[in-house]
């Protein structure tokens, strides 16, 4: 058993893990502007970040009046978003630290995140944070994507873990509503520091305001050993 006792740890991949929200906006982008939605910004797509592919375009096609059936327009935005994560995708220097930290202290972890199985293990592979992070969820695989605490709730039963010993890290609000719903604590690391206030961030044992630039390793491993701690 690890020294943090029976702690394990679930990670959210986009914005969390790695820096990936800049080619799902691209790829929003292109798609939308092959159906005549030429004026998508990143202020529009900050609104999806932390909401499952799906959703997001299931609200698109009500927002934007989309005709085109939701997979057909699922698998264009995930063709579009392979390319340019393949090309480019880059992890967070000191979440893969923290990745590593936490497999040399023997600790279950586990990827649990709103994109498809495809771009999960694309961006994981060309990472290399597969070789630590081999246990992923997408939410393509449970009934509903975050803040629902399904995505979480699998990736617990995968690890053969208990809810209330697992920590959630993550970056948007609705990823912090779905750890509380699980029974999880949770470390928020905001993309988006302005969000820092949101009530869904209340709820985190650890809230790291000023995001990537505020996170270390240090800190969230400090913090993991303060809590396995007896009271």
């Amino acid at each position: 058993m690890s020294t943090l006792g029976d702690i394990s740890v679930i990670f959210d991949l986009d914005g969390t893990l790695v820096d990936s929200e800049p080619n799902y906006f691209e790829a929003g982008r292109q798609t939308l502007a092959g159906y005549g939605v030429t004026d998508f910004t990143w202020a529009d797509h900050e609104r999806y970040v932390g909401i499952s592919t799906r959703e997001t375009i299931a609200d698109w096609k009500e927002r934007y009046g989309l005709r085109a059936p939701l997979e057909e327009l699922l698998t264009v935005k995930n063709r579009h978003y392979l390319e340019l994560a393949r090309a480019d995708t880059r992890a967070y220097p000191q979440m893969r630290m923290f990745v590593e930290v936490l497999a040399s202290d023997g600790v279950p972890m586990a990827v649990a995140s709103g994109s498809s199985p495809e771009a999960i293990t694309a961006i994981l592979a060309g990472t290399g944070l597969d070789a630590q992070l081999r246990t992923v969820v997408s939410a393509d695989e449970v009934a509903h994507g975050k803040p629902a605490p399904d995505v979480f709730l699998e990736a617990a039963r995968r690890l053969g873990a208990d809810p209330a010993a697992c920590v959630v890290v993550e970056d948007a609000a609705p990823g912090a509503a779905a750890a509380h719903a699980a029974g999880m604590r949770c470390i928020a690391v905001p993309y988006v520091p302005a969000q820092a206030d949101a009530p869904e961030f209340a709820t985190a044992g650890l809230l790291l305001r000023g995001g990537q630039r505020e996170f270390t390793a240090r800190t969230a491993h400090d913090w993991l050993v303060r809590s396995a701690s007896p009271a």
